[in-house]
């Protein structure tokens, strides 16, 4: 798998990591693997892994590394994975980073790009961060479809997730602290750890993980 553009997009909640690892998808013709998206996708079809992590991300914390590592590798097998990925919220720990390693192989992974983003930032953003509860459209809770809870797109309910309430919003960036930043030492021991300023507007972000792409001759 060393011929894929396999790129990991590391940052706290909220840092835009979705955002910018769907346009790098986009762009280069790659699946967006989004552990957040598959796990949510579970909870919606009330399948009794969803209902298990429902009570998880209720609690504000993550799921186990196996459950995690086999949702990814057997991810690695859709076709739309042929030209490579952009890993959006995994790895979160060196044991998940260790396992996709293995999956793919030396040089697997030829970018990790870390978007930085100060605590209260994060807060300030997830906390009015709402979501439409059948087709993902995010709204800020000053729009209109936030206040009448009527999403713009296709009619469903938007609402608060449990998981962006300040409460479990704290939880996660203490469990982030603890479990994801030691993977910066780990990407950086290999060589394709870069750094982006993610208090930017989302264009300048794009633009800063552009420059990286090329400047590594990767795009």
């Amino acid at each position: 798998m060393t011929g894929q553009l396999n790129l990991v997009v590391l940052g706290k909640q909220g840092a835009g990591k979705g955002t910018q690892g769907q346009r790098l998808c986009e762009l280069h013709g790659l699946a967006h693997i989004s552990t957040g998206d598959m796990l949510r996708a579970a909870v919606a079809a009330g399948t009794p892994l969803g209902r298990e992590v429902q009570s998880v991300l209720d609690a504000g914390l993550l799921v186990s590394d196996e459950l995690v590592n086999q949702l990814v590798a057997d991810r690695f097998k859709e076709p739309d994975t042929a030209k490579g990925a952009v890993l959006d919220g995994f790895p979160r720990t060196t044991f998940q980073a260790q396992a996709l390693e293995q999956l793919l192989g030396e040089g697997g992974i030829k970018l990790c790009i870390s978007i930085e983003i100060a605590n209260d930032l994060v807060i300030q953003r997830l906390s009015s961060r709402r979501i439409c509860q059948e087709c993902g459209t995010s709204y800020k809770d000053t729009d209109v479809a936030a206040i009448s809870g009527t999403c713009e797109v296709c009619g469903g309910d938007v609402v608060q997730r449990s998981d962006d309430k300040p409460e479990a919003i704290q939880k996660r960036l203490e469990t982030f602290d603890r479990d994801t930043l030691p993977l910066l030492s780990f990407y950086e021991s290999r060589g394709i750890l870069v750094k982006v300023n993610g208090n930017q507007l989302r264009e300048k972000v794009a633009a800063d993980i552009d420059g990286l792409l090329h400047g590594r001759g990767l795009a």
